[in-house]
């Protein structure tokens, strides 16, 4: 579940192949003093433990002394998520990008080392997981169990495992969220569409940070089209850490939130410095694990998803609870019409529908270039002789953006 052997083997048509120089400059630590042109060349030691050593010579190799050598531990070279976001080389074109800022031993080493709450120190550890992290999560318990679990009972089983095993005080789904987002969306678009001047439609958006990190290193003319709006992720960063932190008294700082995502793109956004709160010092997500990280803590903590847990079955609370000590004071699993890719078209579509002083004299057409990764939707109105009311585009893979880069 780590990775998708579908995207794996499309992404071969879409790989875009990293920048030959990374802009982030070399720092180079305790650099040593410059010597002669005929000083006696370093030598590179490795140690029993793996650490590497540099071995200089104190003398000149020309006039053949002999002197003291000086011993040096060389520090190994990292590469943050931050690091990546510097470079026009998106981590979906590598997988093997070493990321030392977001992975599920960081979270168990914070969940350890957290204080108790009677501490001052202690941060209320918040873990949030995206609907399609739990679809994926109910298909592979129904497939090898012969099971039909819902979301709503992976759901409830995951968050028996986050609060008893692991230690979360609270866990919750990103649907509200992505209500909220796709809310948002609509107005910006209708912002859009009632501005005057450049920078207005077309509006591109997109459930892919990946996406968007590409379109800021290689296509900088079309960032002003690029949508403002928060994905669902970062929405619900701001909902834990701003609403829920005063509901529950705490400061942004005072809690850790997590989310659980079925990309690693997810990593980059969370990391990005647009989401960094300069006041408290932290992040609207501190950590992004993947589906399959969160497998891979159950497999660790011996974890079985498909046994039941108590009251899995009881039904979902689409409102709000006025007690804040519950998971659910946020409603759990809403759905949206569209598809699994975040729904921005489908819910312009219905919001311009619903909008419509005649709906029913509405008529969507769909039309699909090439493939399915690419179709075009036109939303005409039959009362005024097919006049076209909203046009707009849904591609999938690097190849099909750029197409429709080009025709802008």
């Amino acid at each position: 579940m780590a990775f998708s052997g579908a995207l794996t083997l499309t992404d071969l048509n879409d790989f875009i192949t990293p920048s030959q120089a990374c802009i982030k400059p070399v720092e180079q630590v305790n650099k040593p003093e410059p010597q002669d042109p005929g000083a006696a060349a370093t030598q590179i030691q490795v140690d029993s433990s793996g650490a590497y050593y540099e071995i200089r010579a104190n003398g000149a190799a020309s006039t053949g002394q002999s002197g003291k050598s000086t011993k040096q531990k060389l520090t190994t070279a990292e590469i943050s998520l931050n690091d990546c976001l510097a470079c026009s080389g998106c981590i979906t074109s590598a997988e093997s990008v070493l990321i030392t800022m977001q992975s599920h031993t960081e979270v168990l080493n914070f969940l350890q080392n957290n204080p108790p709450p009677s501490s001052p120190s202690h941060k209320v550890p918040v873990i949030s997981i995206a609907p399609q992290s739990l679809a994926s999560f109910a298909a592979s318990v129904s497939s090898t169990s012969s099971q039909n679990i819902s979301l709503l009972q992976i759901l409830r089983r995951v968050r028996a495992f986050c609060t008893s095993v692991l230690g979360f005080a609270h866990v919750y789904d990103t649907t509200f969220a992505r209500h909220l987002s796709l809310l948002e969306h609509a107005r910006e678009f209708k912002e859009r569409k009632e501005r005057k001047g450049e920078g207005k439609l077309p509006m591109l958006a997109s459930a892919c940070p990946g996406w968007v990190c590409y379109a800021e290193k290689t296509h900088a003319e079309m960032l002003p089209f690029i949508s403002r709006t928060k994905s669902p992720q970062q929405v619900m960063g701001t909902l834990v850490k701003e609403w829920l932190g005063a509901k529950w008294g705490k400061r942004p700082d005072q809690i850790y939130h997590v989310t659980v995502m079925p990309c690693y793109d997810k990593k980059l956004e969370a990391s990005r410095q647009d989401f960094y709160n300069d006041v408290y010092a932290t992040r609207d997500v501190d950590c992004v694990l993947t589906t399959g990280e969160l497998q891979l803590l159950m497999q660790e903590k011996g974890w079985d998803l498909s046994a039941p847990v108590p009251n899995e079955n009881l039904p979902p609370h689409p409102h709000p609870s006025t007690s804040l000590d519950v998971d659910t004071v946020l409603p759990e699993l809403l759905t949206h019409p569209g598809s699994s890719s975040g729904s921005y078209l489908h819910s312009l579509i219905h919001n311009i529908t619903s909008a419509h002083p005649s709906p029913s004299a509405l008529s969507l057409s769909t039309r699909t270039i090439r493939s399915a990764d690419y179709e075009e939707h036109t939303l005409t109105d039959g009362c005024a002789s097919g006049a076209v009311v909203f046009r707009g585009a849904k591609c999938y893979g690097f190849r099909n953006l750029q197409n429709v880069l080009c025709g802008i």
